[in-house]
């Protein structure tokens, strides 16, 4: 199995998804070397925190256009998955812009607090590989203040009062904005079929 790269971006949620590949047989580096998240196989954009710091931690790394240009296939988890669009409202930032759409925070309600925190449900709208063996309904475990609003590349949505896309992908970019190394067994189906992603 080819080499997943895990791109150290300052995440909180980095040790427990490498050790979620490496359960599933992938042997998975930290790095956040350009040439070295150039030659993986996969790529994983992990994140926890504010999108405007992520951002310029990568900036700073020199990773935004080697993100974009990448052609294997990569997968962009939690604040990983709302910096794959355009832009966040989360500090009024410009993120790598390889989707389109904008995260927005989540509207609070009364029983509904913001962070968004702990299980819900998948609303499965459009088959895809990254989903396969996974049914509508199924559940993923959440923690999250902003989100992007289903849109044309959202494959499965959720629903915390507003619906917001939960799974997007276009070519070999794909995001999840749960935490599928938390998720227990759908979360495991999921990476199991990302790292069988043909390139």
């Amino acid at each position: 199995m080819s080499t997943v790269v895990v791109i150290d971006n300052g995440g909180g949620n980095v040790a427990s998804v490498r050790y979620a590949l490496e359960r599933l047989g992938a042997t998975a580096e930290l790095s956040s070397d350009p040439e070295r998240i150039r030659r993986a196989g996969r790529v994983i954009l992990p994140g926890v925190g504010a999108a405007r710091e992520a951002m310029a931690r990568l900036e700073t790394a020199g990773l935004t256009g080697v993100i974009a240009a990448l052609r294997q296939p990569v997968l962009g988890i939690c604040l990983g998955m709302q910096l794959l669009f355009e832009s966040s409202a989360e500090g009024d930032c410009d993120c790598l812009g390889i989707l389109p759409g904008r995260a927005e925070r989540l509207p609070g309600q009364s029983g509904r607090p913001v962070p968004h925190m702990g299980w819900n449900q998948l609303e499965i709208l459009h088959p895809s590989p990254l989903l396969a063996g996974l049914a509508d309904g199924e559940y993923a475990y959440f923690v999250h203040s902003y989100a992007v609003a289903v849109g044309p590349d959202t494959q499965a949505a959720c629903r915390y009062g507003a619906r917001f896309a939960a799974v997007a992908g276009r070519g070999n970019f794909h995001g999840v904005q749960f935490h599928p190394e938390r998720s227990a067994a759908a979360g495991a189906r999921l990476l199991g079929n990302f790292l069988a992603l043909e390139r």
